[in-house]
C-alpha cells in the first residue's frame, strides 16, 4: 500500500496482518450506524433563530455526499468465491485502496486479542519447532485476499468517516496534524470574535432619543439623495444639450474644413498660375532687356565705318584696308590695289548721296568695283562760255534741294533743251606704258576731276543742310525760352528767320577745301605732278570723304532719335 497524500510505499503493522475475521466483521457491520448520531441535548452557544433558519434550510437540502461508500457486511467470509467477489466489489468501490493500521484494542476485545494472539502464536512456533510447512488448507490461518480485503475495508471505514484519505505516513501525518491546529486555533478566534461582538450588541442597545435621530439622519439622507437625483436629471439634460451643440458644431466644423480645403486649392492653383506669369514675365523681362542691350549695340555701332574703313597707312590713305596712291618703287602699291580703292571711294560717295537724298549735278557714279566710272552728262546746246563755267564747276544756285531734287527748267529752256550726250569718265587704270604720264593717265585723271568735283557738291550740300537745321534748331530753343515770342507773327517781329539770315549762318564745311581739280592746292591728276602730290590729293579727298561718312552718320542718329 502507499500513502494518500506522497504515494510513498507503507509498510502495514502485524496487527493488522492478523486481524480476527469476526473483529472485521463487527466493524464493517456498525458502520452503517456510525454516520447518524444524534446531536447534542447540551444547551446552544447559538440564539434559537438560527436554529430555526438552519432546520428550515436544512430541510430543503439534499442528502450529504461521503467520499467512501462502505459496503454492506458479507456472510460465509470463508468461502473462497465469496470472498473474491467481495475483494471485487471493494476495489471497485474503492480504487484508491486506501488503508490504515489499526491496532487490536481497536478492533476486538483485549482478551480476546490475546486468546486468539497466543494461540495462534503458540501454533506458529509448535509448527516452526516441528519443521513442518505451513498447511494452505488450515481453516484457522486467514487466506492473503482476506487480509488484503479486510484491510481495505478497515481504511474505507476510517476515510468514510473523516475528510482524509488512509492510509497515510508519519510524515504527512505530522504535516496534518499542524494544518488542523492553525485551522483550530483560527477557528477559535474566530468564535471569541463573534461572542464579544454579540456582547457588544446586547449590551449597546439603542435608546428612543438615538432613534429619533437615526431616523432624521436617515429623512436628511433621503432629501439629499432626492435632490441630488434632481441635479443629476439636470446635468443629464444639460449634457444631452451640450451634446447637441457639440454636434453641430463639429458640423460645422466639418463644413470650414472643407471649405478651407476649397480654399487652399484655389489658393494653390492662383500661386501656380501667378507662378507662370511671373515667369513670362521674367523672361519677356530678359528678352526686353536683351533686345534693348542688343539696340543699344547696334545704335552705337556705326554702319558705315564698318563698310567703309577709311585710315592711313604712313604716307598712304587706306580705305577698307586698301591704299590709294603710288610713291617709288620700294612704297610702290600695284594698279589692281588702287583700282579697288577707287571703286570702294565711289561706293562710298553713291551711298553717301543716297543716305542724304542728294543728286549729283551733271554726273552719275557707277561704283562696279576695280572698274567703276563715272558718267558725266554734257550740257545742251548753250553758250561756250556758259558750259564750260556750268560743266567745270557749279554755282551753289544749281544744287537742287534736299525736299525738290530734280528741279524742272524753264519753259524756255524745255523748248530749246535736247538729248545729253553721257561721257563715261574711269575710275582705274590698267597700268604703265612706255608713253608718258599725261597720255596714260588721261582717262584716269579726268574721272578722278570728276571724283573730286562730285566730293566738292556733296560738301556743299552738307554746308547748307547744316546752317539751315542749326537755324531752325536755334528758333525752337528761342521759342522754349521765351513763349511770348511765338505770337510774335506780324512783319516787324523775329518770329521767324529769313533766308539771308540762313544763308549767312556758318555751317559744317569740308576740312580741305576743293578747287576745280586741286584740293589744298594740291593737283588731284596723276599727269600733272609727281606720284608722291598724287598720293598727297587722295590722302585729302579720302579724308573728305571720312568727313561726310561722318556727317552722315550724326544725320541718321537724329532721325532714329526723332
Amino acid at each position: 500500500m502507499n500513502c494518500q497524500k506522497c504515494r510513498t510505499p507503507l509498510k502495514l503493522d502485524n496487527s493488522l496482518q492478523d486481524l480476527h475475521p469476526s473483529a472485521v466483521d463487527l466493524l464493517t457491520g456498525s458502520s452503517g450506524h456510525s454516520v447518524e448520531q444524534s446531536t447534542s441535548t447540551s444547551r446552544t452557544p447559538f440564539p434559537e433563530e438560527r436554529k430555526e433558519l438552519y432546520d428550515k434550510v436544512s430541510q430543503d437540502a439534499s442528502s450529504p455526499t461521503f467520499k467512501r461508500v462502505i459496503p454492506p457486511a458479507r456472510h460465509g467470509i470463508g468461502s473462497q468465491p465469496a470472498m473474491a467477489a467481495s475483494t471485487k466489489a471493494g476495489l471497485k468501490d474503492n480504487p484508491a485502496m486506501s488503508f490504515i493500521m489499526l491496532t487490536d484494542s481497536q478492533v476486538v476485545p483485549p482478551q480476546a486479542m490475546t486468546n486468539g494472539t497466543g494461540n495462534t502464536r503458540s501454533k506458529n512456533k509448535s509448527r516452526k519447532r516441528n519443521g513442518a510447512a505451513d498447511d494452505p488448507s488450515d481453516p484457522e490461518k486467514p487466506k492473503l485476499s482476506q487480509q488484503i480485503e479486510s484491510t481495505t475495508r478497515l481504511f474505507e471505514i476510517l476515510s468514510a468517516r473523516s475528510d482524509i484519505d488512509h492510509p497515510i505516513c508519519t510524515e504527512c501525518t505530522d504535516l496534518l496534524l499542524s494544518q488542523l491546529q492553525s485551522r483550530l486555533s483560527t477557528a477559535t478566534k474566530e468564535r471569541d470574535t463573534y461572542i464579544s461582538f454579540l456582547k457588544s450588541l446586547n449590551s449597546s442597545t439603542p435608546t428612543s432619543s438615538d432613534l429619533s435621530k437615526a431616523q432624521r439622519s436617515l429623512a436628511d439622507a433621503r432629501n439629499a439623495e432626492s435632490k441630488a437625483f434632481d441635479d443629476l436629471l439636470a446635468l443629464e439634460n444639460e449634457r444631452e444639450t451640450l451634446d447637441a451643440e457639440i454636434v453641430t458644431l463639429e458640423a460645422e466644423s466639418l463644413a470650414l474644413d472643407a471649405e478651407e480645403q476649397d480654399f487652399w486649392r484655389s489658393r494653390n492653383a492662383f500661386a501656380l498660375t501667378l507662378s507662370g506669369f511671373q515667369n513670362e514675365r521674367d523672361a519677356l523681362t530678359a528678352a526686353y532687356d536683351h533686345d534693348a542691350q542688343q539696340l543699344e549695340r547696334l545704335q552705337r555701332t556705326n554702319v558705315y565705318n564698318d563698310c567703309f574703313c577709311i585710315s592711313h597707312d604712313g604716307h598712304f590713305g587706306t580705305i577698307n584696308g586698301l591704299r590709294l596712291g603710288r610713291l617709288p618703287p620700294p612704297q610702290n602699291v600695284d594698279w589692281a590695289e588702287i583700282n579697288a580703292a577707287l571703286g570702294t571711294a565711289a561706293l562710298l560717295l553713291a551711298t553717301v548721296a543716297e543716305k542724304l537724298e542728294f543728286k549729283f549735278q551733271g554726273y552719275r557714279i557707277r561704283p562696279m568695283g576695280s572698274t567703276s566710272h563715272i558718267e558725266k552728262f554734257e550740257p545742251p546746246s548753250a553758250p561756250s562760255s556758259q558750259s564750260s563755267s556750268k560743266a567745270t564747276v557749279p554755282s551753289a544756285k544749281t544744287v537742287p534741294s534736299l525736299k525738290n531734287p530734280s528741279s524742272s527748267p524753264s519753259p524756255s529752256a524745255s523748248v530749246r533743251q535736247q538729248p545729253k550726250p553721257i561721257t563715261t569718265l574711269d575710275l582705274f587704270s590698267s597700268g604703265d606704258l612706255l608713253i608718258g604720264n599725261s597720255l596714260l593717265h588721261r582717262r584716269l585723271d579726268a574721272g578722278m576731276v570728276a571724283f573730286l568735283d562730285c566730293i566738292r557738291q556733296l560738301g556743299e550740300h552738307v554746308e547748307t543742310t547744316s546752317a539751315a537745321a542749326a537755324a531752325a534748331a536755334a528758333a525752337a530753343a528761342a521759342n522754349e525760352n521765351s513763349p511770348s515770342s511765338k505770337s510774335a507773327s506780324s512783319p516787324g517781329g523775329g518770329g521767324a528767320e529769313s533766308p539771308n539770315s540762313v544763308k549767312g549762318r556758318p555751317g559744317v564745311k569740308l576740312p580741305y577745301l576743293i578747287s576745280k581739280d586741286k584740293i589744298s592746292d594740291v593737283s588731284i591728276k596723276l599727269g600733272a605732278g609727281t606720284d608722291e602730290t598724287w598720293t598727297r590729293a587722295c590722302k585729302c579727298a579720302l579724308t573728305c570723304c571720312k568727313f561726310l561718312l561722318a556727317h552722315t552718320s550724326n544725320v541718321g542718329s537724329a532721325r532714329a532719335k526723332r
